[in-house]
């Protein structure tokens, strides 16, 4: 019996259906047909067949295959058939498989391993992921690339320019093309924000930053034959000199993925064993610029939205690069953005386009720096100013002085805490009573990674586990357990899914401005805050913790410990 009657008999298709799957085959079968037209689900398809046939159908998330078994595995049938190995006994070798009707795959199998086989079903993503997970991204050999569909995964939404080179014609083999492709969609699919690939003395290393972390993917030996046709096809793609092997060098490629427009800023620097290529991936669709959904209590919620709401001053996030901040000041405009009111950006580099909103990238190379876009922008008629970052006292002084004239100006600096931000200014050269008079308020951000709600763990730690700042006596009022990282199969195995910002707003009171003015020193500034009720990163931390939305481990992570505040 064929795989349309089957799920005929079984009601997954009706008659209709099942005569329209015969019509549009193609070769691939009434399964895979039924599936593409969207009649059913793999899953629910292949138990149907399973149970039909006296098949098991094996559920990955209760199994996992037996890892010895792929050193004496052929790698053709992995890669060319899709059978997996799970597990083997005295008796036979148990294959899983998404087809229980390719019979001839499964002999070859048994006369290679000379043992009888035992097929269990399972959906094609779920072996397609046991292969990325315990073979590596790009496990396919070229051969295995080369058998492919042709029908390209991603698209390069700009032109390609080459130089004719040996090395630009194996760069725009199809084998590499498809292995530079599986890289990218890997990266993607796996929500990275950067790719790093490295050229080391064994050969070619990669690691993905997931949700801030570096995490290294497994690569099969086969790949590092290839190491100089991959690097050259990634600076073609981002129009660089794939003969400039000496000099850094910056570009960026368009690429359309699963029909999302995703860009991609990519740096080539030249290492001890060859070239490194970092690629910022930047994801439109990813990227949600709502204010409501950063991760801010209801308390610095409201009063941050009375700040970015002001007819003039200066409103600064600070934090180290990586910590949101971009995030941050994109969903204060867009919340502040209507038609009466002129929004003016500057940015180094513009890494969202904001509907809207002006934007401008600054060319420091030929002298379009921060403060030139300033002095012009002020001539743009603007209500609301974006200064990407405050790096020197010319950018300051004319940010100050755009507040003073009667704009709301928004910025960034690169300081540790929100108290911090006024020493830093008047450091650059900034006179304090300008400091005081102009900076309306400082909020500084961490990013913290989220638990992954499939998996996460409540555990009740003791408390010599815990730190000395931990809010003890709230947490055993509240009643509530910490709760830890477990992984699964939904998280990818780390415990965590997604990320959340941790705040600390320091509004300029009277007080704050006073001290600010006489030149007063950091600890005085945030002792002065705290008094006035200003939550530090590290209590709005242990707050998301309480709340079981992240780990211990996290917040201290990214945050000092408050020494000076006793939290019981």
């Amino acid at each position: 019996m064929e795989a349309g009657e089957i799920l005929f008999r079984r009601g997954l298709l009706d008659d209709q259906q099942l005569q329209q799957v015969r019509r549009e085959q193609n070769g691939e079968g009434p399964l895979w047909t039924a599936v593409r037209l969207g009649y059913v689900r793999e899953d629910a398809a292949l138990r149907a067949i399973a149970e039909a046939i006296g098949i098991p159908y094996l559920d990955t998330s209760e199994t996992e295959p037996d890892v010895g078994l792929l050193a004496d595995f052929p790698a053709r049938f992995i890669h060319r058939d899709g059978l997996f190995p799970v597990r083997r006994d005295a008796q036979s070798l148990t294959i899983a498989t998404s087809d229980p009707f390719d019979l001839y795959a499964l002999d070859e199998v048994s006369a290679a391993m000379g043992l009888p086989i035992s097929p269990v079903l399972t959906p094609r993503q779920e072996i397609a992921t046991w292969i990325k997970r315990h073979l590596g991204v790009g496990s396919e050999t070229v051969e295995g690339l080369l058998g492919q569909s042709d029908d390209a995964p991603i698209q390069l939404l700009d032109d390609i320019e080459t130089d004719g080179s040996e090395l630009a014609e194996l760069a725009q083999e199809a084998s590499v093309i498809r292995l530079v492709n599986e890289i990218l969609l890997e990266a993607v699919a796996a929500r990275a924000s950067d790719v790093h690939i490295e050229s080391q003395a064994h050969g070619l290393a990669i690691r993905y930053r997931v949700d801030g972390m570096l995490q290294l993917q497994p690569l099969p030996p086969e790949i590092h034959r290839f190491q100089a046709a991959i690097l050259s096809r990634l600076k073609i793609m981002a129009r660089l000199n794939i003969a400039e092997k000496r000099l850094p060098q910056d570009g960026r490629m368009k690429l359309r993925v699963a029909n999302r427009e995703v860009d991609v800023r990519v740096s080539v620097i030249p290492m001890l064993h060859g070239e490194g290529i970092v690629m910022r991936i930047l994801d439109k669709s990813s990227i949600v610029f709502e204010l409501r959904q950063l991760g801010m209590g209801p308390t610095i919620y409201e009063r941050f939205l009375e700040l970015i709401q002001m007819p003039h001053g200066i409103v600064l996030v600070t934090g180290p690069t990586g910590s949101g901040k971009t995030t941050t000041l994109y969903s204060a405009l867009l919340e502040i953005r209507r038609p009466e009111v002129n929004i003016i950006t500057c940015e180094d580099p513009v890494e969202y386009q904001l509907e809207g909103i002006n934007q401008i990238q600054v060319h420091p190379k030929i002298g379009l720096t921060f403060a030139h876009s300033l002095r012009s922008i002020l001539r743009h008629d603007p209500d609301v100013i974006l200064v990407g970052e405050i790096r020197d006292l010319e950018t300051a002084e004319n940010a100050i002085q755009a507040s003073l004239t009667g704009h709301l100006v928004f910025s960034t600096l690169h300081t540790n805490d929100a108290a911090s931000a006024y020493a830093r200014l008047m450091d650059m050269g900034v006179e304090s009573f300008l400091v005081s008079s102009t900076v309306e308020a400082v909020m500084a951000q961490r990013l913290v990674r989220t638990l992954c709600e499939h998996c996460k763990r409540a555990q009740q730690p003791a408390r010599s586990d815990l730190p000395e700042d931990f809010p003890h006596t709230r947490a055993h009022e509240m009643g509530v357990p910490c709760f830890i990282p477990v992984g699964c199969r939904q998280c990818r195995h780390t415990g965590y899914a997604g990320r959340m910002g941790i705040y600390e707003l320091l509004p300029s009171s009277n007080a704050i401005r006073t001290l600010a003015h006489d030149r007063a020193n950091t600890w005085d500034l945030a002792r002065a805050a705290l008094q006035e009720g200003m939550v530090t990163l590290r209590q709005d931390g242990w707050e998301k913790v309480l709340q079981g939305r992240t780990s211990v481990e996290e917040v201290v992570r990214v945050t000092k410990g408050d020494r000076v505040l006793n939290h019981d």
